[in-house]
């Protein structure tokens, strides 16, 4: 008798092996038609799969995350029989599932177009109507090798080799197509139905340099036509809204070919910056934190301690001083646990937290480098929280009202994920046992929906991660919150109890943007460059109607600048109606107009960047409009492109 647990607490049991499918068919009809897999034991598994012992079942539609995988993982199947149906002599490398659809790495000697793509798409289109199942088989490894070998596979063998002796490789079937996977899978091709394939690039192969170089195929799949429809009208206004077009129109930041990952910003872009971190500074002074800064470069030993210089180093950045290793940081930890080291601590210095705006360098690959979201050189709004255990909770709920209350000053929603104990981790049972009790417990006194993620923590402890929705739809993980009991451990961290003993403090790593840089960039493409008057580069442009009045526009600008109001004179000779659109397109939020009318009566004629002409007011009147919108921070972009 198998016995399995549902979501809800109840318990069903079956005679024997059965499968996913007939488990949620048992429970309803409409739930074995509408699910594309489960998580069985906490492993996603396909309809297909074969359950025969205890555990817990969670069956998962397109719209769960790992619904979306196993949906796809099918549709980059579906793509690559495609492929091999028009291009026999086609080579396949890997096709996984990503955040936002899949794709597939070809090796072809022709060159594909977007054309291409199309006729691509109405093949799998033509797949997906023959309702192909997909059958899983497996080979010894020595027989998957010839398997592969025999259909000139290159890329597949190659991966095969990697895997030990004894492994015993799976394959997915269906039709005339097979392919190496692990799966899950979809029980058959037809629930893809609305297909769009959106772009090729070129990839290395297993992301190397020194491998050939691939065609990358991206592609995107859902079941409903409208949902297609609105990702694709989704991906339209995020092109209007990149962050790299906007920063280089609106002087903010640019790249260089001499520092590729290296972002430069412009005088613009640093005062965006410098008000993002004086809001941050701000925020964090009132939820009584501390702020350090260490250094920038530390030695190897440290990083052996903390486990980066065998585990991380192909990231980082090192070099040799005085004949020592020394590695330029990559994460601000380490940095922060020897501030904590450098005196000895009672139980009654705790809750200690501790934030770091900290510079950090990673060696991304060239190919995964993206503007400002993808960088080799950036600022994290780090923290780390040294506490009790007894203080777990409270700590983690005022961490999550401090992020909150972040995220909605930017007009942020977001999803909170909880990842629990993974299958390899260190530390005590118990001690992970409580964290995660302590991590709901805080999410649950505050009312906050979530979803678990059994098994997807980190390996030192349990975790919160905050998932923002931006205003066309798109999700960013950005903040996160997380349990570490081994780095005090490894680094021998201390405190005196109240027994006189000396103990080890539970520490909280968390971030809120997570990194300046990129957080900037989300916010450039959530504003569509239009910031907030509070955190506009220029919050007023003054223009002038002709030469004659640059002595008054000088004059409301030296008003305007001693109230610390960031503003700027057109005094090109243009015609005000040349300056007034440049203004728009330089998204500046008021535009003060000034000519005789205005010089006489010491009145200024406002456009407001939403509303247009608001008529002639006084100095001082919109001054102190101004004023109060950057005092309360107030988000007043409209978002607009």
């Amino acid at each position: 008798m198998i016995k399995l647990t549902l979501p809800d607490g109840s318990v069903r049991e079956y005679e024997g092996t059965v499968s996913a499918y007939d488990v949620a068919k048992s429970i309803s009809e409409g739930l074995a038609r509408s699910v594309v897999g489960a998580v069985y034991n906490g492993r996603t598994i396909g309809l297909k799969e074969e359950i025969d012992q205890d555990g817990t079942i969670k069956f998962v539609k397109f719209d769960d995350k790992e619904g979306k995988h196993i949906f796809w993982h099918t549709s980059s199947h579906i793509l690559a029989h495609a492929i091999k149906r028009m291009w026999p002599d086609a080579k396949l490398a890997i096709g996984p599932a990503i955040d936002n659809g899949f794709y597939y790495d070809i090796d072809l000697d022709y060159r594909l177009t977007q054309e291409d793509l199309e006729k691509i798409e109405a093949e799998m289109k033509k797949i997906v109507k023959e309702g192909l199942e997909l059958e899983k088989f497996e080979l010894p490894r020595a027989e998957a090798l010839k398997f592969t070998e025999e259909r000139n596979e290159t890329y597949k063998t190659e991966l095969i080799n990697d895997l030990p002796e004894d492994a015993v490789i799976s394959f997915y079937k269906q039709g005339d197509f097979v392919d190496l996977c692990a799966g899950p899978h979809l029980e058959s091709t037809k629930k893809p139905k609305a297909i769009k394939l959106l772009s090729v690039a070129g990839a290395y192969w297993r992301g190397s340099e020194n491998n050939k170089m691939l065609q990358r195929i991206y592609g995107i799949t859902f079941e409903k036509a409208k949902d297609l429809e609105d990702y694709v009208t989704m991906l339209e206004e995020a092109k209007k809204r990149d962050h790299r077009k906007l920063g280089r129109e609106l002087d903010l930041f640019f790249m260089s070919e001499e520092g590729p990952g290296f972002p430069f910003f412009l005088p613009k872009g640093v005062e965006v910056k410098n008000e993002l971190m004086k809001y941050w500074r701000e925020m964090h002074k009132k939820a009584g934190y501390v702020e350090i800064e260490t250094p920038l470069m530390l030695n190897r030993h440290l990083w052996e301690v903390s486990g980066h210089w065998y585990n991380y180093r192909e990231n980082m950045y090192t070099t040799v001083i005085d004949e020592q290793d020394f590695a330029i940081k990559p994460m601000n930890c380490p940095g922060g646990i020897l501030v904590y080291k450098n005196a000895m601590h009672s139980y009654k210095d705790f809750p200690m937290r501790v934030a770091e705006a900290g510079r950090v360098h990673r060696h991304e690959l060239s190919g995964a480098l993206h503007g400002l979201m993808r960088v080799r050189a950036f600022t994290q709004d780090d923290a780390h929280l040294f506490i009790l255990p007894e203080q777990i909770k409270d700590e983690i709920k005022g961490v999550i009202q401090l992020i909150d209350e972040i995220y909605k000053r930017f007009g942020f929603s977001y999803k909170l994920e909880l990842s629990t104990r993974p299958e390899k981790f260190l530390g005590e049972i118990k001690d992970w046992d409580l964290a995660e009790a302590s991590l709901k417990a805080a999410l649950d006194e505050l009312e906050l929906n979530y979803v678990i993620n059994e098994g997807d923590g980190a390996f030192y402890g349990p975790k919160i991660d905050f998932h923002l929705t931006d205003c066309i739809g798109r999700t960013w993980q950005c903040g996160t919150i997380q349990l570490d009991y081994q780095l005090p451990q490894r680094f021998e961290m201390e405190y005196v109890g109240a027994d006189g003993a000396k103990h080890r403090p539970i520490m909280i790593h968390r971030t809120a943007f997570g990194s300046i840089e990129r957080f900037f960039g989300i916010l450039i493409e959530q504003y569509a460059g239009a910031f907030p008057t509070w955190l506009a580069p220029v919050q007023v442009k003054i223009l002038p109607i002709s030469d004659k009045f640059s002595d008054y526009a000088e004059k409301v600008r030296k008003e305007l600048s001693d109230l610390n109001i960031k503003v700027e004179v057109d005094t090109r000779a243009e015609k005000i109606g040349y300056k007034i659109r440049e203004a728009q397109l330089q998204k500046v939020p008021y535009m003060f107009v000034v000519g005789e009318k205005e010089a006489e009566s010491n009145t200024v004629s406002v456009r407001e960047r939403q509303k247009g002409d608001i008529g002639s007011m006084s100095i001082g009147e919109i001054c102190g409009v101004i004023l109060d919108k950057i005092k309360n921070r107030e988000n007043d972009s409209n978002q607009t492109v």
